[in-house]
């Protein structure tokens, strides 16, 4: 099989050798991968790889049809459509996962539009409702909308009854996050404690859904008393200063979460989740996958420089094959 694998901090196309699942694993023919920032961070050395899994080889996000399966495999079978999350060594014409981390590809969705779900989806729903405990009718903050999980964020609160806000430097980078049911928009300034008072009657917001860190003060203050900031990214810095007074006095919490590095288990429970929660809202149409930019599997490299460029509203998708 072909890959694509970290040199020099380079993306390099290696010839490998073919892929045999183990005996509760399947092997996955790819047919489109999921760029997400954490590839581009791997190959740069910044966001190395779990324990136990090839460091060389970048990507989380796969689909394809499983083309064999092993022993004791027993819900999948060769030729069924999946997608789904693995802890890396996506960036290749075959990836193995445990059977039961695999979903089903919603029927009548191409497999470069169905790669835009596991990350995006499953990251939001949850940071903003398993970890956050966003209620019908709570408003929530989504720093930034712009990306896939803001996105997908923003899809997830309007069709379960939430009332998002999406917050950017560029007010017009919120537009596809409108168009998917954003409820109000805030330009990150000084004035941003102001403006969610206003649009949250002085309460403040029950959720903060933060990719970019560290400023959490300015954040904090528009958290409501006994709110929660769930942050899942430090694009903008790793270390930050944090009034604890101001923290105590209103109990707030602070949680971070990756998907990433989650022990098998977890994994499985999430795509579980997925197929419960989530499958029958992209099968009835209630969510949608995201806007989406393709590249061919042997212009990976484009497909990072696009990303890194931070000028597209959606997903970008190495398609592999025809």
């Amino acid at each position: 099989m072909r890959a694509w694998c970290i040199e020099d901090q380079q993306l390099q196309l290696d010839t490998l050798p073919d892929l045999q699942p183990g005996p509760e694993e399947i092997c996955v023919q790819v047919k489109a991968i999921g760029v997400n920032r954490a590839d581009l961070l791997q190959v740069l050395g910044r966001y190395p790889a779990p324990p136990g899994t090839d460091s060389r080889i970048p990507g989380l996000e796969y689909a394809g049809v499983v083309s064999a399966v092993g022993a004791r495999v027993q819900q999948r079978k060769v030729g069924d459509a999946v997608m789904g999350l693995v802890p890396g060594c996506a960036y290749a014409e075959q990836v193995v996962t445990h059977e039961r981390e695999a979903l089903t590809v919603p029927d009548g969705m191409d497999f470069a539009r169905a790669v835009t779900l596991p990350e995006a989806f499953l990251t939001a729903y949850r940071a903003l409702f398993l970890e956050g405990g966003l209620q019908p009718g709570q408003w929530c903050l989504i720093r930034p909308a712009t990306a896939g999980v803001g996105l997908a964020a923003t899809q997830l609160a309007a069709t379960l009854g939430a009332r998002s806000i999406g917050s950017s430097r560029d007010l017009s980078k919120l537009d596809t996050a409108t168009d998917m049911g954003l409820a109000a928009q805030v330009c990150e300034d000084d004035t941003l404690k102001a403006q969610l008072d206003a649009l949250t009657e002085g309460q403040g917001v029950a959720v903060i859904l933060d990719m970019v860190g560290p400023d959490w003060n300015a954040l904090l203050g528009g958290l409501r008393a006994e709110g929660t900031l769930v942050n899942i990214g430090v694009l903008g810095g790793l270390s930050t200063e944090l009034n604890l007074g101001a923290l105590l006095m209103k109990r707030q919490t602070l949680k971070s979460m990756t998907m990433r590095s989650q022990p098998l288990e977890n994994r499985i429970r999430m795509a579980q989740l997925f197929n419960d929660r989530l499958a029958p809202l992209f099968a009835s149409g209630r969510l949608l996958p995201l806007p989406l930019e393709t590249f061919p599997f042997t212009d990976a490299k484009a497909a990072h420089e696009h990303m890194a460029g931070n000028d597209f509203s959606g997903k970008r998708v190495i398609v592999v094959g025809d």
